[in-house]
């Protein structure tokens, strides 16, 4: 017998996988895995525009190869370049170039419009609507 609650948690796992889905379909209009807009979306809202590799992977939820393997795709396609860190020269850095700012601030309107559609067409699907809209307000409120 299934619980409210694990129903519940089958529906947000079915919400969160046509979500990225639908986001990686829309991504690759403009040439991006997901993994890959993510990682320019944070180095490009830091100051400097990079990140240490270990961070980087921490804010994706990737481990330390898998991380190594997305910035090799990012430096390969121009959109970022490595740099080693002055005061450890063991820390290296990934640094978002011009061309990945351009790139990720192309895809951002793709990125919004389909996470917005699919999030209300699915939680509509789901059931969720309530529960989107109550994250909404939360999300709303603490900004």
């Amino acid at each position: 017998m299934t619980t409210r609650d694990d129903e519940m948690w089958v529906s947000v796992i079915r919400l969160h996988a046509r979500v990225e889905h639908d986001l990686a379909a829309a991504l690759q209009r403009h040439g991006l895995g997901l993994s890959e807009y993510r990682a320019l979306c944070h180095l490009s809202t830091t100051e400097n525009g990079e990140l240490r590799m270990q961070e980087l992977a921490e804010l994706l939820g990737l481990n330390q190869s898998s991380v190594t393997r997305l910035v090799a795709r990012l430096e390969k396609a121009g959109l970022t370049r490595r740099d080693l860190c002055a005061d450890d020269r063991r820390g290296v850095y990934t640094v978002i170039t011009d061309e990945g700012r351009a790139r990720k601030a192309g895809a951002s309107d793709t990125y919004e419009q389909t996470l917005t559609a699919t999030l209300d067409r699915t939680a509509g699907e789901l059931g969720l609507e309530a529960a989107l809209e109550e994250l909404r307000r939360s999300v709303d409120m603490a900004n």
